[in-house]
């Protein structure tokens, strides 16, 4: 099993910043798991992807929509994915969620990721 939880939400006015991290762990992690990613997930919305990044490579994916204003990067040796996202806008607001993918598919695709944290809230006021 691999264990992911996400921490660093909160509340933001907009054109804010905030660092999002994501702890992953088990023992089989490093060996198993081949990408880590951000998705996120309005009320009533379906979970849409964020950013995603290769655990042994720096093959990074961004939203289009995102380009400019977050990035992902992480740090092997903490088991750590973090999200950074700048000039945050009310229409960010959502739970983030961190997700591990154990095939090398298609990043940006949910139906692929077999592990997921439990969310952060991000919420970004007007």
């Amino acid at each position: 099993q691999v264990q992911l939880v996400e921490s660093g939400g909160g509340l933001v006015q907009a054109g804010g910043s905030l660092r999002l991290s994501c702890a992953a762990s088990g023992p089989s992690f490093s060996r198993t798991i081949h990408t880590l990613g951000w998705f996120r997930q309005a009320p009533g919305n379906a979970r849409e992807f964020v950013a995603t990044t290769t655990w042994a490579g720096r093959n990074i994916k961004i939203a289009d929509s995102l380009k400019g204003r977050f990035a992902i990067s992480r740090d092997n040796a903490k088991n750590t994915v973090y999200l950074d996202m700048n000039n945050l806008k009310p229409e960010d607001t959502a739970v983030y969620y961190c997700g591990a993918n154990p095939w090398g598919t298609d990043a940006t695709e949910i139906g692929g990721y077999e592990f997921w944290g439990q969310g952060t809230q991000v919420t970004v006021s007007s």
